[in-house]
């Protein structure tokens, strides 16, 4: 693989656009390549950072905690440029957590400093990434409004489904995540109680199973319905996809 560690990035949406000069630049901005186990804080919410990370492998959650408990606010697959923000926060108001084991590469803000004065076309693609983002936690937003907990639930294993074809990872009958139950429910906002239910619910109308954090289903077509999914704003393809002339 020509681009081992940031292959992945903006894969299905705006690489395809960029040079192969600037791909090969965007690769060696990763300085150092870590792995982290389950449940690992690579940044805690308030900690001063002078890094961002591209997620390689695995999967991340956003999340904060109160005295409710805790709420994923987030869920990044790889190729995500996890906290790219905080180049510019510094510091951020929530938690960047591994969800099961992950590989992530470290490009120093340093580093993103001079992309920001030298590379004006990388500097743009960073930040439709971090748009992307916002894109995506706005969808979130809408569907805890929206949708009762079945549904949320089949939109969470629909939009992974959807994100991870458009980086060249298709699934077909079997998604395998390392979720739990507790993870399912803060990322849909109900008690495990209710997600126990809403994970029994779609077993009940067959839509699809769910064991241990995997996702078994022989039609992806009739899950998203049920869900109500558009991918549209994960800007792959789509009315919303980034065409030839973005620069």
């Amino acid at each position: 693989m020509e681009f081992p560690r940031t292959g992945d990035f903006l894969k299905g949406r705006l690489r395809d656009n960029l040079s192969l000069d600037d791909l090969r630049y965007i690769e060696d901005l990763v300085e150092t390549v870590e792995q982290h186990g389950d449940g690992a804080r690579i940044l805690e919410r308030g900690a001063p950072t002078e890094r961002s990370t591209i997620l390689i492998d695995g999967y991340i959650f956003r999340s904060i905690d109160s005295e409710d408990g805790r709420f994923i606010v987030g869920l990044h697959v790889p190729g995500d440029f996890v906290d790219l923000h905080g180049f510019a926060l510094k510091r951020l108001d929530h938690n960047v957590v591994t969800a099961g084991p992950v590989r992530v590469g470290c490009v120093s803000h340093d580093s993103l400093r001079t992309v920001m004065r030298d590379r004006p076309g990388v500097a743009r693609a960073m930040w439709f990434a971090t748009l992307l983002d916002a894109a995506i936690h706005r969808k979130w937003i809408q569907v805890l409004e929206q949708l009762d907990a079945p549904q949320r639930i089949a939109h969470l294993y629909a939009e992974l489904q959807a994100r991870l074809a458009l980086i060249g990872r298709p699934v077909t009958r079997a998604l395998r995540t390392p979720f739990t139950q507790f993870d399912m429910a803060d990322m849909c906002g109900v008690s495990a109680i209710h997600a126990n239910r809403a994970v029994g619910k779609l077993r009940e109308l067959g839509i699809g199973e769910i064991r241990r954090g995997d996702l078994y289903t022989d039609d992806w077509d009739r899950l998203k319905a049920y869900a109500k999914f558009d991918p549209d704003y994960l800007y792959g393809e789509g009315p919303l996809k980034v065409k030839e002339d973005w620069s």
